[in-house]
């Protein structure tokens, strides 16, 4: 066999060219940005396998396969000596492809895989492999497939494409088959739906991206509670407390808040999970986390490349701009209507207007941050004036302060926002994205500025409605939910406690995406507008920042 493909170049999977004859986006997700989801499928897949390789023990030889002269690498199934010639013979949960007649024939990216195996079973044994077999457990059906020279020539057309594909910092295309996607494990992070939506804005999307969060926000707000490891599970005693005992399989993420002591087994524990850890302070400001696992470098390429360009990012401000000033200016008409509106809301709400007028018109950043800095201090102005009149005067907002807090509104709003902040953080660190390259806010303060760009579209759905409603419901207590300084406010053990249950309640909550046009829980709205984000400068504008309250 003399067919070299690139000495120097490191060696592919064959199971990525069974990824590439399904999707090449599917293999460039996979094999190069290392992104990969083990769904339902995935996991069935890998239990078959299992049961065979009891089951076979004696006839189910699995090798591992390498060729330096193919660039290929892989393990085989197994490897059947039949009719006196040896043969690779690979196992498939589903069904077979149908021919013209009915019969059953392999599935192209099956074919492209067994055929792999093929050529580097001959080349390990020095001899001939004529065929390969695949079974289709779904419907106990075996199927042989011919080595024979255009077997041969897919499987070398299929490497050099690879590599081709594997140099690339862009990703291709998405697939024109629809229903390959419906089936694909990493469609919630290639979002091919929302590609053909923004492409055509009257496609029907079907929702392939997770209603909700797969596990628990898991915060640890006690003092002098500690976070240990037992085995697979996440351990916090508390003093006064009965131990608790959490599965990492149900742990999203894990807050630890002021002086909370973890292990550095817990700490291992989360990142060989990758689950992100946390801190705040006791007063709720941010302070960092620990997230394995960077994003790509080819989507960080990609993205630096794109928010250098001012016409992008001046575009992408305004878009942001106006959606936040429209969240708040829909919440002070929605929270006004039905009743006489008091001249502060009358003149927030023109002074608002206004700002919205300008934003589009807007020719650099720097002006639109400007538009969009009025339209913020004219909604504060009149939140006071959201709140109901038998709401105790400590309650009551006294406009915005921030470090420090200097009422009990502002210090709940901070904490809130804090929240809000790692929850945000999360969805850029789980698209992959740098958090310290955005495209609105200036890199002032330790604060990433692509994580305050995102934050802007939920400040008011997320944190502001829940915690005006709150006030208004009269739940919290000015005494047992605050403590108290001549210089600043911050929240108890209790208020903490609150705030997180109702801000976690809030992420839990669905809504109908407008622009998608499908039901998810405010969690995953954040993930989803990160990735809308990226598909900005990956081919498909036009999606980020759309979605308005009604």
């Amino acid at each position: 066999m003399a067919h070299c493909i690139n000495a120097h170049a490191p060696p592919l999977r064959v199971m990525s060219l069974h990824a590439l004859g399904y999707c090449e986006r599917l293999f460039y997700l996979e094999e190069v940005e290392e992104i990969r989801v083990a769904d339902n499928r995935v996991y069935a897949g890998r239990t078959l396998h299992q049961e065979l390789a009891d089951a076979e023990a004696e006839e189910h030889r699995s090798f591992e396969l390498e060729s330096e002269v193919l660039g290929l690498k892989g393990k085989v199934d197994a490897v059947r000596y039949r009719d006196g010639a040896w043969f690779p013979y690979e196992h498939k949960r589903g069904r077979p492809a149908r021919a013209a007649d009915k019969s059953a024939e392999p599935w192209v990216s099956d074919a492209l895989q067994v055929s792999a195996y093929g050529m580097l079973l001959e080349e390990h044994l020095g001899e001939p492999v004529a065929e390969a077999r695949i079974r289709y457990h779904a419907e106990n059906v075996t199927v042989r497939v011919p080595l024979d020279e255009a077997a041969r020539r897919s499987v070398l057309e299929a490497i050099r494409r690879a590599r081709e594909i594997r140099d690339s910092t862009e990703r291709p295309p998405v697939t024109p088959s629809e229903r390959r996607c419906i089936t694909c494990s990493l469609a919630p992070v290639c979002l091919p739906e929302e590609e053909r939506l923004a492409q055509d804005r009257g496609w029907e999307a079907v929702r392939l991206f997770p209603p909700g969060r797969a596990g628990r926000v898991l915060h640890v707000a006690s003092v002098a509670s500690r976070v240990g490891r037992s085995g697979d599970t996440l351990v916090v005693t508390a003093k006064g407390s009965p131990r608790q005992s959490f599965p990492m399989n149900d742990v999203d993420s894990l807050i630890l808040h002021g002086s909370v002591q973890i292990t550095t087994q817990a700490l291992h524990l989360c990142a060989s999970r990758g689950v992100a850890v946390h801190w705040l302070t006791g007063g709720g400001t941010y302070v960092g986390a620990l997230a394995a696992g960077a994003g790509s470098v080819q989507r960080r390429i990609r993205q630096f490349r794109a928010l250098c360009g001012e016409a992008l990012s001046l575009d992408l401000a305004r878009r942001l701009a106006i959606a936040r000033a429209e969240g708040q200016l829909r919440f002070l008409l929605r929270a006004t209507r039905g009743g006489v509106r008091c001249a502060e809301v009358v003149r927030s709400v023109e002074e608002m207007r206004r700002a919205l007028k300008a934003i589009p018109a807007d020719k650099t950043v720097d002006s639109v941050r400007g538009h969009e800095g009025a339209a913020g201090r004219a909604y504060f102005s009149a939140l006071p004036y959201l709140v109901n009149p038998d709401v105790p005067e400590t309650m009551r907002p006294r406009g915005r302060s921030r470090r420090p807090p200097l009422d009990r509104f502002n210090a709940l709003l901070s904490f809130g926002y804090a929240l809000l902040y790692r929850s945000v953080l999360q969805s850029v660190l789980a698209v992959g994205l740098d958090p310290a390259f955005g495209f609105f806010h200036r890199p002032r303060s330790s604060a990433h500025p692509l994580v305050l760009d995102a934050m802007e579209l939920f400040r008011v759905p997320v944190w502001d409605m829940t915690l005006l409603g709150s006030i208004n419901r009269r739940q919290w207590d000015p005494q047992a939910d605050f403590a108290v300084a001549t210089t600043r406010v911050w929240l108890s053990d209790a208020g903490r406690r609150k705030a997180i249950d109702l801000y976690e309640r809030r992420l839990g909550e669905t809504w109908k995406h407008p622009v998608t046009r499908y039901s998810l829980s405010y969690a995953r709205t954040m993930e989803l507008e990160v990735r809308l984000l990226e598909k900005e400068w990956t081919g498909s504008p036009g999606l980020f920042a759309r979605a308005r309250l009604r």
